[in-house]
């Protein structure tokens, strides 16, 4: 019995470990359309914030400097967006697939560029050691869920925490109420006196910070192991902006959100597992290919996308102004 309840145990602790890089993904998507951009880049930012991340946080041995330079490498991302799209007008659509292709072909260059010089995770010790799981206290003795969601390390904490915050911060704070109104109504945001260019240009570049970081710890849940055929990614960019329809746009549904896509990749892994340990109930597992598990993510996430394009949803908090470029001019 208690080997079963470890299976769930374990089931249930990587659902975590998977979801938290989503998490970071669809909450930085998020705050980009608060603001009223559409950024497709979302693969791309998050590609660039790890690579960059990586180096820099095993060179330094700390990670710290990881997460620090994973920010700035997506913000810096973020910020040609922004460029491309506030300042210049140019179409948000192909702007973010740029980046996205630009940003997956940079990871390769800069992987298979290093060669055998590339750093080794384990090597950097005191990064390792800085990602050693924190109990918490008395949550993380409860039976089976306690260690599964409270003992993981300091960038799981961060994420959940960071999430409810934006939410606090778009749902009851002045601030982020003007950024709604920027989403919504940039005309109506401009003629109130705020200024639409750069509220845009702080939460383009916030946003896309925050993929930044995520996709670091997509690398470090990963490894750290370079492979010059498969980027640490790996289309979990493509989901984060399906996962933001799902969350109708609210960083605290997309923790849920994100848990439910976690548990789909967790099962790809697990699903053998638990096939053996639980065969009268979950023995028909075995029976499906393992290829079916792999896609499983991206068939919900074309279902999810398929369902927003027919359906109409007087409650959806899509923000009004979304992908359109505002000209000033015509105001």
């Amino acid at each position: 019995m208690s080997s079963s309840m470890d299976v769930i145990t374990q089931f249930l602790f990587h659902l975590v470990v998977y979801s938290i890089p989503l998490l970071y993904g669809t909450c930085g998507e998020i705050v980009v359309e608060r603001s009223g951009s559409l950024d497709l880049g979302v693969e791309g930012t998050m590609a660039i914030g790890a690579i960059f991340g990586y180096l820099a946080g095993c060179s330094a041995n700390s990670l710290f400097v990881g997460v620090l330079v994973a920010y700035i490498a997506g913000t810096l991302v973020g910020e040609v967006f922004a460029l491309f799209t506030v300042t210049f007008q140019a179409n948000q659509n192909v702007t973010g697939l740029t980046i996205t292709t630009f940003g997956v072909a940079l990871y390769f260059f800069m992987g298979n560029a290093m060669g055998e010089k590339w750093p080794v995770l384990t090597k950097a010790d005191r990064m390792v050691k800085a990602l050693d799981t924190i109990d918490i206290p008395l949550l993380s003795d409860i039976p089976v869920v306690g260690k599964a969601f409270f003992s993981h390390n300091i960038l799981v904490y961060i994420g959940v925490l960071m999430a409810i915050l934006l939410w606090f911060y778009f749902e009851k704070t002045r601030a982020g109420m003007r950024v709604r109104a920027v989403g919504e109504n940039p005309a109506a945001a401009d003629s109130l006196g705020i200024n639409v260019a750069a509220k845009k240009y702080q939460h383009i570049m916030l946003g896309s910070g925050i993929m930044g970081i995520g996709g670091l710890y997509m690398g470090l849940n990963l490894g750290g192991t370079f492979e010059g055929s498969n980027c640490w990614i790996n289309g979990y960019g493509w989901i984060a902006i399906a996962l933001v329809i799902f969350a109708n746009w609210s960083t605290a549904r997309a923790i849920l959100g994100t848990f439910v896509f976690g548990f789909f990749r967790t099962l790809a892994v697990y699903y053998g597992t638990l096939a053996k340990t639980f065969p009268k109930v979950l023995g028909w597992l075995d029976n499906i290919p393992s290829q079916f598990f792999s896609a499983l993510p991206f068939i919900v996430t074309l279902v999810i996308l398929i369902m927003d394009s027919v359906r109409k949803n007087k409650h959806s908090n899509e923000p009004a102004a979304i992908g359109v470029n505002y000209y000033r001019e015509d105001r």
